[in-house]
């Protein structure tokens, strides 16, 4: 069908348009903008194979090395910048403490982010990569593609360790990239963008990097979250098999209180550990399709299998729901599902933490403290983690952590606790170990929930009317009553209707 020449001109202006928009929008994101002393780019945050990255800024800031030698050798600090979408931003910005240790803060914002939404209406959202990791000289160190996990034992645990040592060794010295030096970049970042005071949230191990930072630097604190907690007097690692224990008791214990699932599973508990021991005893060999590759492979399902699964399932309610069906089936001799799930979980794991950062804050700050324990040799995770990591750090190079870096802190800075009721890493009793001695700290426990609560349920709204008014007393946190956990499946297509 012909055109007049007015359509033909006006099909030729809107597509100028259309391309003039593109171009303005395509410089918008090369745009650039400044915060205080330091010049950010538009860029990607989130993992870099993440299917939605985040947009937001990035910077790049000098650090020495060694933080007591200001001339030493000089590593680039990744910064991540997520502006208040309102008009006149308060001066205070959040600024997240990433887990692990050896996850990346401006790669993990993209779990959290969503979290953060109330909060950034009103102030900036802050990223730094803790050194060694993401961006900032990560201590990052390729495994062999065939690595294992679940069968690595002690010998074998040493020479990753050797080989992440000789991979870093020409661009890191390990020895600084513990906790303690972290916490002075912070502080360098924070007088970079002449912020007056920060609002820190830390995660998991980052509860410990944000306590630090509030021990060396107290006046530069306004308020502080953390989120799933780790108290400064633990050495990280050696209840890991208690806390799993219990969490799987209880957990397993919401089943046997349940008709349906009681009925389909009986009691997980004791067939867990008949299992291990069976598992212990034979490893099962079976034909299995590769989750990764999808090759059909001969392959060996066994103990650390079943303890890797189980332990990492237990961290959220959503997984653990699937707990009771995978045993099951791994009992009934069909471990395929959980198998498949181990090699995703060594998969993503191995990505997410730079494990020569880890080795260096595991082995400055808590190796030299934990002791195989006669009771956990009981236990589904026994003394494995423990054995693993001091057969690794007497290899790795490190440095003494400061005398005071496990006492206890007292403050008035305003605090908010959070602890999911199943967490089997942190359990609540943590939380409560470090109320103490916080004049303006309350601690919020989510019914059901596992490792992590800031965004669950109202918690973000929560957090955001916490850092407003300063006021945990005063939350009215009845809204997390309606949290519980995620029914049990009792088959692969779920809970029962």
């Amino acid at each position: 069908m012909s055109r007049s020449p007015s359509r033909h001109r006006s099909v030729a202006l809107l597509a100028a348009s259309l391309v003039a928009a593109l171009g303005s929008a395509g410089a918008a994101q090369a745009s650039t903008r400044s915060w205080g002393a330091l010049s950010f780019s538009e860029c990607a945050l989130g993992p870099a194979d993440a299917a939605i990255p985040v947009r937001g800024y990035c910077a790049e800031l000098a650090a020495p090395e060694n933080p007591a030698d200001p001339a030493s050798r000089k590593i680039s600090l990744r910064i991540g910048w997520l502006p208040a979408r309102g008009a006149e931003p308060r001066p205070d910005p959040l600024v997240f403490f990433a887990g692990g240790p050896g996850q990346s803060a401006t790669e993990g914002i993209a779990n959290v982010g969503p979290a953060f939404a109330r909060i950034r209406e009103q102030r900036h959202i802050l990223l730094v990569d803790q050194r060694g990791t993401g961006g900032s000289n990560p201590l990052h160190c390729s495994w062999p593609k065939d690595l294992d996990l679940a069968r690595v034992d002690a010998g074998g645990a040493t020479k990753l360790a050797q080989d992440c040592l000789a991979a870093i060794g020409e661009r890191a010295d390990p020895r600084f990239y513990a906790t303690h030096h972290a916490v002075h970049d912070i502080e360098a970042v924070r007088q970079a963008i002449g912020a007056p005071l920060l609002n820190l949230y830390g995660g998991s191990y980052g509860t410990r990097a944000a306590q630090e930072y509030l021990r060396r630097y107290p006046q530069a604190v306004r308020s502080v979250i953390l989120d799933a907690v780790v108290p400064p007097e633990l050495a990280l690692g050696g209840e890991h098999a208690e806390n799993l224990d219990a969490a799987l008791a209880a957990i397993f214990a919401r089943c046997s209180g349940e008709s349906a699932c009681q009925q389909r599973y009986g009691e997980l508990l004791p067939r867990q550990y008949a299992l291990r021991d069976r598992l212990r005893a034979q490893p099962m060999t079976i034909r299995f399709t590769d989750p990764l590759n999808h090759q059909r492979l001969l392959e060996r399902f066994g103990e650390g299998h079943l303890a890797t699964v189980v332990r990492m399932f237990a961290y959220a309610p959503e997984s653990s729901a699937l707990l009771p069906l995978l045993l099951d089936e791994a009992d009934a001799g069909r471990p395929e599902p959980m198998l498949a799930h181990a090699r995703l979980l060594a998969k993503s794991l191995g990505g997410a933490i730079a494990m020569g950062m880890h080795l260096s804050v595991s082995c400055s700050e808590d190796a030299d403290r934990l002791q195989p324990r006669d009771e956990d040799a009981r236990r589904l995770l026994g003394n494995q983690i423990i054995d693993l990591l001091k057969s690794q750090c007497a290899v790795w190079p490190h440095a003494p952590r400061p005398a005071d870096f496990n006492a206890p802190i007292s403050t008035d800075v305003p605090m908010l606790l959070l602890s999911g009721e199943f967490d089997p890493v942190t359990p609540p009793r943590y939380g409560e170990q470090v109320l103490a001695g916080k004049s303006r700290a309350r601690h919020l426990v989510g019914k059901g929930q596992g490792h992590i609560l800031i965004n669950r349920g109202c918690m973000p709204r929560l957090a955001a009317q916490f850092l407003d008014q300063l006021d945990p007393a005063g939350l009215d946190a009845s809204c997390l009553d309606v949290l519980g956990p995620t029914p049990f499946f009792l088959d692969f297509n779920g809970a029962a209707p």
